[in-house]
């Protein structure tokens, strides 16, 4: 009898141990907000919403059973900036420059949630110290940002050194209020050079042009920068609008417009991937 009691007595404790472990760890997997484990879905376009981008970085497993991540891929140096995006269908990406700017940006990221869209936006490092917050919510909304430089200098009559400062910066800044690095980006003015290249591959970043300019920056009007858009629009197409460093409410206004329109015309909006 009293082998048979110890015997009864250590598999209830073992099980009150399971239960424990059990607890602790869905404690860990879910999400403050009282949903369950966050899943993996594509990067969206109208058809797909993804969870919030920050869970990913907030919600870090503490501990870690099997075998250790690898490091980042760096990317290969290149000589000259990507213009499309690769894959199949009628797929297109929307980026805005020069931002975060409390003026225009919002109503940029209030547009672009209402059709459940998904777009890049490279930031000056100078916005970003001070708006985080904007960049806080385009994380939350699966938005993808990119490096454009801390104060948006003409890298070709910069050093090596400087321009090195300029991307280095605004990588820390980004990550300071994305919550991830930046694996995208752009030379201001579309000016590059070699430097540039390998110094944005060096900090594990893909240098990313565009294919359809909207011309934006001039003012042209809201019809025109739409008419540049729809006339533009094609599978793979990278388009360039802003929505900072100047007036930009036309490009706020063109966005209302032109989005739903591609939308119908069967384009999927969406955002490049990296493996």
């Amino acid at each position: 009898m009293k082998r048979d009691q110890l015997l009864t007595r250590r598999r209830l404790l073992i099980a009150g141990t399971g239960a424990v472990g059990a607890a602790a760890t869905a404690g860990v997997l879910t999400p403050g907000t009282g949903g369950g484990p966050a899943e993996s879905v594509p990067a969206a376009g109208p058809q797909t919403r993804r969870p919030p981008h920050s869970s990913a970085y907030r919600l870090q497993p503490l501990t870690g059973y099997g075998p250790p991540q690898a490091a980042p891929r760096r990317p290969l140096v290149r000589r000259e900036p990507l213009l499309r995006l690769s894959g199949r269908g009628r797929t297109m990406v929307l980026t805005f420059d020069d931002g975060p700017d409390p003026r225009y940006t919002p109503a940029i990221l209030d547009t672009l949630a209402e059709y459940d869209v998904r777009a890049m936006f490279f930031v000056c490092g100078e916005m970003v110290a001070d708006n985080k917050v904007l960049l806080a919510r385009m994380a939350d909304e699966g938005h993808v940002v990119g490096n454009h430089t801390w104060s948006h200098p003409l890298l070709t009559r910069l050093t090596r050194r400087q321009i090195r400062s300029q991307m280095e910066r605004t990588c820390d800044v980004i990550e300071e209020a994305y919550g991830e690095r930046p694996e995208w980006f752009r030379a201001p003015y579309g000016a590059w050079n070699r430097a540039a290249f390998q110094l944005g591959a060096e900090l594990g970043m893909e240098p990313l042009a565009w294919t359809v300019d909207t011309l934006d920056w001039t003012t042209p009007g809201t019809r025109s920068i739409v008419d540049r858009v729809e006339n533009g629009a094609a599978p793979g197409v990278v388009v360039l609008s802003h929505d900072a460093g100047g007036d930009r409410s036309q490009s706020v206004r063109a966005l209302r417009r032109y989005l739903p329109e591609l939308l119908d015309s069967g384009y999927h909006v969406t955002v490049p991937r990296r493996y």
